[in-house]
């Protein structure tokens, strides 16, 4: 049983089809899905998703590359949602330091705060690192909150221990899935199993076995983990279940 514990299911690349998506992924095994937000106009169709759609999970945040656009009245209708909707963890949150003429100052400020409301609510992170590890790092360490994962992580072996010493889990999906990612092979090789999760990034983050225009979809999630299994030498059901009970054990508001 495989946990996906990254997919942005309301994707305009889905269309209106999440319910067949869901359907076809428990058919492939994955039973669990947690569904990230990337800034207020897209909480309540998370929400929707989730309450209808059994086996998927909400996180509400605002995601980095979404903070140019954010404004600070978002921040409460974001606590409303923490408070009232049941979500299992606050994401998709961060920092992103790759996109062209980012405005460091004004994401780290929407990071803050809402690691702020985590540690209000008690919830985990779901966590956007990209080319800002260190930063993270550095604001973790001053506003500790209860753990999360560092979703999509392609940091070193020195950063990875850090997020792990603060109680995160790292996630791993399709980019390790490529012949030529032989740094993240390392990584996943190495690291400890009791560390890491799994995730799609759906419709994003496409394994290796996808044409470029084919999205990624949660029922990929298995063939990921075999092609993942096998840099470890271990079986796939090992995998999907040491995995599974890593994000049931940081994400513990998803039922067992």
């Amino acid at each position: 049983m495989l946990t996906d514990t990254h997919c942005h299911l309301d994707a305009a690349e889905f269309g209106d089809n999440q319910k067949t998506l869901v359907l076809s992924a428990q058919s492939a095994g994955v039973r669990r899905i947690v569904v990230p937000s990337v800034g207020h106009k897209n909480f309540a169709a998370v929400s929707r998703l989730c309450s209808e759609l059994s086996g998927c999970f909400p996180a509400y945040g605002i995601h980095p590359m979404y903070t140019d656009a954010a404004m600070p009245e978002d921040l409460c209708i974001l606590r409303d949602y923490l408070k009232d909707r049941l979500p299992v963890a606050v994401g998709e949150i961060g920092l992103d330091f790759f996109i062209e003429k980012y405005d460091q100052e004004k994401q780290e400020y929407y990071f803050i705060e809402q690691l702020k409301l985590a540690r209000e609510f008690d919830l985990p992170v779901l966590l956007h690192i990209r080319r800002a590890q260190d930063t993270v790092l550095k604001h973790l360490r001053r506003m500790k909150v209860r753990g999360g994962i560092a979703h999509a992580f392609n940091g070193s072996v020195h950063q990875a221990e850090e997020f792990i010493k603060l109680g995160f889990k790292l996630g791993f999906g399709g980019a390790a899935t490529y012949t030529r990612a032989t740094r993240l092979h390392s990584l996943f090789r190495n690291l400890p199993l009791s560390s890491i999760v799994l995730e799609t990034d759906a419709p994003d983050m496409p394994p290796a076995f996808l044409q470029r225009d084919q999205p990624n979809k949660p029922e990929y999630l298995p063939r990921i983990a075999e092609i993942l299994a096998g840099l470890r030498c271990i079986s796939p059901e090992t995998l999907a279940q040491s995995t599974s009970e890593n994000a049931l054990s940081i994400l513990n508001r998803i039922p067992a």
